[in-house]
């Protein structure tokens, strides 16, 4: 699995990004900081589903908190939109070797910036907004739902 990281969310990690071999896209995702409230937040967006996971309360430096956060959050998310766990288990042992690299696509970042445009403070928790932005639609995915696309490609591993 590969992160691909911003150039701002590189420096306040304090990791130099490796170069990666060519990775599916099903198994990348472009992660960047961004600010709700005052909060550092980290967002990730997968590149092929444009499925969004969003973690908070990394300071700068906690790479590895940051990555058992971030694969945390995915299943948490995944069972949460009733999603069968030997699916999320297969998708997560698949990945599970972590790469840290630079962001590779244009396309991806604009989707990151629209999810931050839309995104807000209204929810009782992460896991329901999580739910909300992954039901936006995207053109790159051929305006569909996110959450619909990931679990489509999810379920072409069996």
């Amino acid at each position: 699995m590969a992160l691909r990281f911003t150039q701002s969310l590189l420096k306040d990690m304090k990791v130099t990004p490796e170069t990666v071999e060519e990775v599916d896209d099903f198994w990348s995702w472009h992660a960047n900081i961004y600010y709700l409230n005052n909060r550092k937040h980290i967002l990730f967006v997968n590149d092929l589903s444009r499925i969004c996971i969003i973690i908070d309360g990394i300071r700068k430096g906690q790479l590895a908190l940051l990555q058992e956060k971030f694969l945390e959050t995915l299943e948490a998310y995944l069972k949460y939109e009733d999603i069968s766990t030997t699916l999320i288990e297969k998708y997560l042992n698949s990945g599970t070797d972590l790469c840290i690299s630079k962001t590779n696509s244009r396309s991806v970042l604009g989707t990151m910036n629209e999810i931050t445009i839309f995104n807000s403070d209204n929810f009782d928790n992460n896991l329901d907004r999580l739910e909300w932005l992954n039901r936006l639609i995207h053109k790159p995915i051929k305006h569909d739902y996110p959450i619909e696309f990931f679990k489509k490609r999810l379920e072409q591993l069996n």
